[in-house]
This record gives structure tokens, sequence and C-alpha cells, in this order.
């Protein structure tokens, strides 16, 4: 699995999400009341993206947010969290 570090990667890996399912960002955006041009700047990397619209966005493309703790901190620290 594929740690998302960045701003640019989870508009990327949403920008492939949604091609996926074969939807233009002014469908998705549609879905979740936002405007294509939003839609269009999270993917580039270049919106500071609220939690409330990332769940959003994931929820109408079939993703759920998944937290598992980084291996190395694991194991150096098993009480990181």
């Amino acid at each position: 699995m594929e740690t998302l570090l960045t701003e640019q990667n989870i508009g990327y890996r949403l920008m492939e999400a949604r091609k996926k399912l074969n939807l233009t960002q002014a469908e998705l955006g549609a879905r979740i009341c936002l405007d294509q041009a939003v839609i269009s700047r999270i993917e580039q990397g270049r919106h500071s993206l609220r939690t409330d619209t990332l769940f959003r966005l994931l929820s109408a493309l079939g993703y759920e947010l998944v937290l598992q703790p980084i291996p190395e901190k694991v194991e150096s620290d098993p009480d990181a969290w």
C-alpha cells in the first residue's frame, strides 16, 4: 500500500478513482456540491483539502479512509499512537 504524504499525492489518487468511475470533474462536483474548478484544484494538489470535503469525495467515489501505523514507528515505538 502506498503512503500518501502530500496533497498532490492525494489529489492524484482522487483523480485516478474518479476516472475509474468514468466521471467528469463536473459530475463528481455535482455529487458533493462542489464546483468543477474546485475538483480540478484538489486533483492538482493546489487546494487545501478540508477533512469533511475529503470524506465527501471518498464516499462519492466509493472509497474509505484507513489509518494504519507507519511500520518504522511501530518497530521503534509501539506506543507511538
